[in-house]
């Protein structure tokens, strides 16, 4: 049986409790609040609880947050979080609004079409490559815009990340057996280990360079919202502790992607990577993606788990909650251990191949190092992001000099993360037999396999593509269809390497059929 309601509550369910007009109020629990659907508006009070990583334990705390939630999501969302609004006691019960002591606080938001909502898009079918890469630019731009400094830096250090693991492992314990398994436990405990271990360096580098910000903390399907005209929310940034939503920007994208793979979309997790590497230009998110995957689904294993024990949430949501916690706590134990062999991947082809975009979409799945032409092209000459130079290829930027520097600086930052354990991805035309060349030496002083993809498409694709890059102002690529016929003209066959370490696909099907190729590839050298 489930505990009742409190009294206020279950008088805010009642139409009578609002100054608007209202024909039913709906009403949704989650583990920390209460939500009001009523009318055109949406309002959520927060429980008076206190929990390891959240304190709500008094009023002038849960209005603080209330502020605090309105701040935050309006990043992200200007046009829904209307404020924060008190509830009173009025003619012998309880109203949202108006005069009084107050009572309670809500955050009041402007209620959300649920057709729109992107789980009930999924569930349909209706979920786009163009929403994903909608989604993947509005996380890229709010990511690039979000505060970081000295302090915020910390949160994204080895310390925290030992501690937060520590507090999920603490706080799991008394699932062991009901959702989640000793045996998967241990395993997930010694994955986290070896991976803090093995990649301190990379750890402290990312939080150094940036990478650590004032994130969203619970990106997932349920915080967003794509309206009819493609225009895209997204709801319910963490606002009750700094330590979830300060951290390194994978684990944003990796909680997205995650969810899409729980919701049985592993295809749009890997055309949202792709989409974000393209706009971000983050040379070792894919490092530590999987990482942050396994992190996001422990997490919202262990938050479905705390349900089982609040008998104030009625006893289907909790046997519903139960199956999600376990499903959850597989798919963690499923990133922590899956692992590929370490290889190089040169990724050759024309502008407008789509090239780039699988190399996105395999750098995510292996967990590979991605280094970018355009993005190497762009640092080492100055190129601020946004900015174009369209001048005619073999000028500017496009000069042989220019050309040699950039490979020559790719090669030496791919040796340099194959001495510390990770994949790569070269992302570049490879045009000449002698570029490719010195990625195969890179390889071979390395030991690992070099995978040769050549990635071709019809004219009319890479028209297309090429048009909807110029509309997509931080992209890295400068590439236009003058830049591809002088390319076409260049380019050397790739027919020096060996037939069983090369493969050509077309950058116009599926991503995640090109990806599974590309691995299937690499498992076979490696073998």
């Amino acid at each position: 049986m489930s505990a009742p309601l409190p009294e206020l509550i279950e008088a805010l369910c009642s139409p009578d409790a609002y100054a608007h007009e209202v024909d039913g109020v709906e009403l949704i629990q989650t583990h920390i609040s209460y939500v009001l659907l009523a009318g055109p508006y949406a309002y959520k009070i927060k429980k008076a609880i206190e929990l390891h990583f959240l304190d709500y334990s008094t009023l002038e705390r849960r209005r603080l947050m209330c502020e605090e939630e309105v701040r935050l999501n309006r990043r992200l969302c200007p046009d829904v979080y209307l404020g924060v609004v008190p509830v009173v006691r009025a003619d012998g019960g309880y109203r949202v609004g108006g005069e009084g002591e107050p009572l309670e606080y809500a955050v009041q938001m402007r209620r959300m079409p649920a057709d729109r909502m992107m789980p009930a898009l999924l569930a349909r079918g209706a979920v786009t490559g163009d929403d994903i890469r909608a989604i993947a630019h509005v996380i890229a731009a709010f990511h690039r815009a979000s505060e970081t400094n000295g302090h915020i830096a910390a949160f994204g250090g080895i310390d925290v990340l030992r501690l937060n693991w520590q507090e999920n492992f603490d706080q799991t314990g008394p699932f062991v057996g009901r959702t989640l398994t000793r045996e998967g436990l241990d395993e997930i405990r010694a994955y986290v280990e070896r991976f803090l271990r093995d990649n301190a360096t990379l750890i402290a580098a990312r939080a150094a360079n940036g990478r650590t910000r004032d994130c969203h903390g619970d990106l997932r399907s349920d915080a967003i919202v794509i309206a009819k005209d493609g225009e895209i929310c997204v709801m319910d940034c963490i606002e009750f502790n700094d330590r979830i939503r300060y951290g390194d920007v994978a684990g944003d994208i990796g909680f997205l992607a995650m969810d899409l793979d729980f919701r049985g979309r592993p295809d749009l997790a890997d055309e949202l990577i792709s989409a974000y590497l393209g706009e971000a230009g983050d040379e070792t998110l894919p490092c530590v993606l999987d990482f942050y995957r396994c992190y996001r689904a422990y997490v919202r294993g262990k938050v479905e788990s705390l349900q089982l024990d609040e008998s104030e949430v009625p006893a289907e949501q909790r046997a519903a909650a139960r199956q999600r916690a376990r499903a959850y706590f597989k798919l963690a134990h499923s990133c922590a251990a899956t692992a590929y062999p370490r290889a190089a991947v040169m990724m050759a082809g024309l502008s407008g191949s789509g090239k780039s975009y699988v190399a996105g979409g395999l750098a995510g799945r292996l967990g590979a190092a991605l280094l970018s032409s355009d993005v190497t092209r762009r640092e080492l000459l100055g190129v601020p992001p946004g900015a174009h130079e369209h001048v005619p290829y073999g000028h500017g930027v496009y000069t042989e000099e220019a050309r040699e520097r950039v490979y020559e600086e790719m090669h030496a930052r791919a040796a340099a993360h194959l001495r510390q354990g990770h994949s790569v991805i070269l992302d570049a035309t490879y045009a000449r037999r002698s570029d490719r060349g010195a990625a195969q030496r890179v390889a071979a002083a390395a030991g690992v396999p070099l995978v040769a993809v050549e990635v071709v498409a019809e004219e009319a694709a890479v028209r297309a593509h090429l048009a909807r890059r110029a509309g997509e102002p931080q992209a890295a690529s400068d590439a236009r269809w003058e830049i591809y016929v002088a390319q076409r003209a260049r380019f050397e066959p790739p027919d020096e390497i060996a037939p069983r370490a090369r493969l050509r696909v077309d950058g116009a099907r599926p991503l995640r059929e090109n990806v599974e190729r590309i691995l299937e590839a690499v498992r076979g050298l490696s073998g």
